[in-house]
């Protein structure tokens, strides 16, 4: 008995796993194994759920007429061909990709391999950036119908009255660097320059076809003939800019060898940038975008009438009362939309008069009768608080915008950034019409 108690143990001890050297437990975890295969069924129609907002996109763009789209496609029927993209999931892609703040054509193609939304909206067929990005600018006046037949639908429902609207510019910066300007002289330089190069390049290729690839000979000679009429729209445009200037400054007026439709203009952080000057107008109502403009001035002066206009055109009347802030009070303006085939009342701020001790709000002897009466009507309180539907409604769409990616184009010239305004305003519309008439259904 004596013998076994001076064992230390009646069996030898195994020893123990998961200890460390200090005989602490080590803690059990799953490490990951990235190397194993899994394979896993994949359903499309399952990924999103029913209430997603690309489901609401792919049904508005089933609704659109794209007649006019496949028209346009090569490959048909009994003869030979690719299939091409089907436009509407192009279409839906960059309406989507609006309303996520995505407006670069290679970051869009890398969603639609990786998100989820995106990938749904192409349901499996392939698509690259290329495409993406000619497609985005290729149909602009198009893209300008379906927001005149979309804004026309909502009307019809009653959704929209048009009765109040309200308009503001939107500087946006354009893809065009500071030092892209030059004057005149140094453009003509440029021009002959560009010329000698595109004339060697042709010349190389004729002379020794072996000399480089055909495909490199190709794209040399396709740049230096791209940079050549970049350079001469430049010179074309200079007497363009230089008749806004003084006529002591108009030897110094510059244009951009990148994007020569893009101007210099003050930004609304106080800087000056080469940029364009988009402009919305939107029915104070229901905030739907009902007009979309575009130009490279920096002022706001003078785009009321013409933004009323295209109201009138696009759906047959015009608006009662048009809200703008001071930056758009031009009396030319005030009085065409005066008329009585116009009749659009305008809401400004009246400017305060050099002479601080008259009244701003009394009609001046030499004032026509629609002048008088705008300076009287802004002195009223229902004017004041009409006014205040400016800012509710053209600030608030013009934020929506900016945070949805409208602060850069990466597109260039006036045609094109239209059409990248036209599809903020349509994917703008799209999100307010399914509001206005869920708001309706409950009512």
């Amino acid at each position: 008995m004596v013998r076994f108690m001076m064992c230390e143990t009646l069996f030898p001890l195994v020893p123990v796993e998961g200890l460390d050297e200090d005989g602490r437990s080590v803690p059990r975890v799953q490490r990951p194994n990235r190397a194993q295969l899994e394979l896993r069924p994949v359903d499309l129609e399952a990924l999103l759920p029913a209430d997603h907002r690309a489901r609401l996109v792919w049904e508005f763009v089933e609704g659109l007429e794209l007649e006019l789209l496949y028209a346009e496609i090569k490959a048909v029927e009994g003869h030979a061909g690719r299939p091409a993209i089907d436009p509407a999931i192009l279409m839906a892609l960059w309406l989507y990709a609006t309303l996520e703040g995505v407006g670069s054509a290679r970051a869009l193609e890398r969603l639609c391999e990786q998100h989820d939304a995106y990938r749904w909206i192409c349901g499996g067929v392939s698509v690259n950036y290329h495409t993406l990005a000619e497609f985005r600018v290729a149909h602009g006046e198009w893209l300008d119908a379906q927001l005149t037949a979309s804004v026309a639908t909502l009307l019809s429902e009653g959704l929209v009255e048009l009765r109040r609207v309200a308009q503001d510019g939107v500087r946006v910066r354009a893809s065009a660097g500071a030092a892209s300007f030059h004057r005149g002289t140094r453009l003509e330089r440029q021009l002959v320059e560009a010329e000698a190069q595109v004339a060697a390049l042709r010349e190389e290729v004729h002379e020794d076809p072996a000399a480089t690839s055909r495909r490199l000979a190709a794209a040399r000679q396709r740049a230096a003939e791209q940079r050549r009429q970049r350079v001469a729209k430049a010179l074309a445009q200079l007497p363009e800019a230089a008749a806004k200037k003084k006529a002591a400054d108009r030897d110094k007026a510059r244009v951009s060898t990148t994007d020569p439709d893009s101007r210099v203009m003050k930004m609304a952080d106080g800087g000056f940038r080469p940029a364009f000057n988009g402009q919305f107008a939107t029915d104070t109502a229901s905030q739907v975008i009902v007009g979309v403009a575009v130009s490279n001035v920096g002022s706001d002066l003078g785009q009321a009438a013409p933004m009323v206009e295209q109201i009138r055109a696009r759906h047959g009347k015009g608006p009662d009362e048009l809200l703008v802030d001071g930056g758009f009070v031009a009396h030319d303006d005030i009085v065409a939309l005066a008329e009585p085939e116009v009749g659009c009342l305008v809401y400004a701020p009246v400017p305060e008069p050099r002479d601080t001790s008259r009244d701003r709000h009394q009609p001046l002897p030499s004032d026509p009768q629609a002048i008088g009466e705008w300076r009287q009507r802004m002195g009223t309180e229902q004017a004041k608080q009409i006014y205040k539907q400016r800012g509710a409604t053209s600030e608030c769409v013009n934020a929506i915008a900016r945070n949805r990616g409208l602060r850069q184009f990466l597109v260039r010239g006036l045609a094109k950034v239209k059409a990248i305004l036209l599809w903020f305003a349509l994917a703008h519309n799209l999100m307010r019409a399914v509001a206005l008439r869920q708001a309706a259904a409950q009512a």
